[in-house]
């Protein structure tokens, strides 16, 4: 192809002219003479889809329309729909769904106990088939005995055990990160004890059953410790965390519901951590979590909105303005974290995806030209490096942008 070599190729396997082969040449001519980054499609492990049961948030096909705007050709949808997938009755209905909207790869979590209450397990033997892995996303598993119970499912099965971590104990009504902004402003806090103390647990019942386990958009400093602790004791865990938490702390929070997520914003000391653990291999992966709302949702301030952000469509242009340009994460790093390591975890395969961006295109973030449902990001109004000009899932084009 004769533009091929005016693309940027930062994989070494990747074959321009098989490549872009798939293209037509209306799209190969739009590109032709211009400087773009061409990457292997992004894969996220943590998205919410909202569908079946609250498609007035979002649906399998503005979730997964959103994930190719920004990139990405494989998510990971989690399991707090109505119904619960918790049985493969339950699961059908998603999947019909996917089968029948999905632009990109989705491929649907089941819930780790029944309805997601933390009582009884799921029915994982016949779920394991048709999901990714398990989870009660949105809910921490408080029964230690209930939790070694579906880890050692989970090691039979080969599945990865993905949590969300969190003491319902020390939770104490909190909504924002119990700092310095929390005490000034009159809110109440969630500290960081109800994160890592939950990790703690898991990650000795994870050594113990010697299941995969996975800990969810990781926050704190603790966590990050207790992690990469864990990881050089021998076991089998990874984690995440959000372009969110890599990027933005409780000093810039405001009054309103866009800033409002679970976990919260944490402190500068936390942030450093982070950065510190995604730099060092103990944070292995980046995920979105995205969670759309709708706006009455999310229009009552800290206290009285809704949990969650979106962040498909602003993902990679945030990591590449805010930690690749000034130098202090690798595009390497941030790349890895997008691609080969969630595949690796979660058994994802790669095929003929990728995604061309014009990284010296500057852009100022605007929620109401999201393809998501969901408009409330914290990055709203920043000028940010990157746009997406074409997405390709499977040899197909989901999205452009030329």
């Amino acid at each position: 192809m004769a533009n091929s070599k005016k693309i940027l190729n930062l994989q070494t396997d990747f074959c321009f002219a098989d490549v872009l082969s798939c293209l037509p040449e209306a799209v190969i001519s739009s590109l032709r003479g211009g400087r773009y980054a061409l990457f292997p499609g992004f894969c996220d492990v943590h998205v919410h889809f909202r569908e079946p049961g609250f498609s007035y948030k979002e649906t399998i096909r503005t979730g997964s329309m959103a994930a190719a705007a920004g990139g990405y050709t494989d998510v990971c949808t989690m399991p707090n729909l109505n119904p619960v997938p918790d049985s493969l009755e339950h699961l059908q209905s998603q999947l019909d769904l996917i089968r029948k909207d999905a632009a990109v790869h989705v491929h649907p979590y089941a819930a780790l106990t029944v309805g997601e209450k933390g009582e009884t397990l799921a029915d994982l033997d016949a779920l394991a088939p048709y999901v990714v892995a398990f989870s009660d996303d949105g809910r921490g598993v408080q029964s230690d005995s209930l939790m070694r119970q579906g880890m050692q499912r989970g090691k039979a099965l080969g599945k990865v055990f993905a949590a969300h971590c969190e003491v319902n104990s020390l939770l104490r009504g909190g909504y924002i990160h119990d700092g310095a902004y929390a005490k000034v402003h009159g809110h109440r806090g969630i500290c960081s004890e109800s994160e890592w103390r939950m990790i703690e647990r898991d990650l000795r019942l994870a050594k113990e059953t010697g299941c995969k386990y996975h800990v969810c958009h990781i926050s704190t400093k603790e966590s990050v410790e207790l992690i990469r602790k864990a990881k050089k004791d021998g076991v089998d865990v990874t984690c995440e965390t959000a372009p969110h938490y890599l990027t933005l702390t409780d000093d810039d929070l405001q009054e309103d519901g866009r800033f409002k997520m679970n976990p919260p914003l944490r402190s500068k000391a936390d942030r450093e951590a982070l950065l510190e653990g995604l730099l060092d291999g103990t944070i292995d992966l980046i995920a979105t979590d995205h969670a759309p709302h709708s706006s009455e949702e999310k229009a009552k301030g800290l206290a009285g909105s809704a949990f969650g952000v979106v962040g498909l469509e602003t993902a990679f242009p945030v990591l590449y303005t805010k930690l690749v340009l000034p130098g202090i994460v690798s595009l390497q790093t941030v790349i890895r974290a997008l691609t080969d390591a969630p595949r690796e975890r979660f058994s994802i395969p790669s095929d003929n995806s990728f995604s061309v961006w014009d990284l010296d295109q500057k852009c100022v973030v605007d929620p109401e030209r999201f393809q998501s449902k969901g408009r409330a990001t914290p990055f709203e109004g920043e000028t940010l490096c990157g746009v997406c000009r074409l997405t390709v899932c499977d040899g197909k084009i989901v999205y452009q942008n030329l």
